[in-house]
């Protein structure tokens, strides 16, 4: 079974600079669950792994972060799709905490959890550390444009070697054409 690691805000649902706090607030991003179904289909492991320092900024608690992951379940679901983890990092950024990406130890856990090792494993994020982490541990991060994406790829000049894609859809496409040699 393959294995591909998704970035959630941004890349599965819309990110806002004033968090997602509630089940209320969080929106796919169009596609991004049917694309989620897609690789269910073709029998990938999707796995997320997400900075939530929400948590420890007071935004919200671990019992309302419980609540949001369960709201974007429900919504995967009646696309037909689920994600087998989600992995977070409830820390905030003056934490020193080694699950804060850039840092790899959310993709660390991954593989030790999941008895897999993680080189080549596909990555999605928008962010230049969501990007990081994944290089960090061998995996293929692959950069979209929606949510911070698009200033991301600004940031990386025209010199960079990453694929990217508008969106998860997008990507998800063009890696189950790669999965079946089309």
């Amino acid at each position: 079974m393959k294995l591909i690691i998704l970035d959630r805000d941004g890349v599965i649902n819309e990110d806002s600079d004033a968090y997602i706090k509630s089940p209320e607030e969080w929106r796919a991003i169009p596609g991004s669950l049917e694309a989620i179904a897609a690789l269910n289909r073709a029998g990938w492991r999707v796995v997320i792994a997400t900075n939530q320092s929400g948590v420890a900024r007071g935004l919200f608690d671990m019992d309302m972060l419980t609540r949001i992951h369960a709201r974007m379940q429900e919504a995967l679901a009646e696309a037909g799709g689920h994600v087998d983890a989600i992995f977070f990092c409830p820390h905030g950024p003056d934490d020193r905490c080694d699950c804060r990406k850039p840092r790899p130890g959310l993709f660390e856990d991954i593989a030790r959890r999941l008895h897999q090792p993680l080189n080549g494993v596909p990555a999605i994020g928008d962010s230049l550390r969501d990007l990081q982490a994944a290089e960090a541990v061998g995996a293929r991060p692959i950069l979209v444009r929606t949510g911070k994406g698009r200033l991301t790829e600004a940031g990386l000049g025209t010199n960079h070697r990453l694929p990217v894609y508008d969106d998860l859809a997008a990507a998800v496409r063009r890696l189950l054409e790669e999965d079946t040699g089309t």
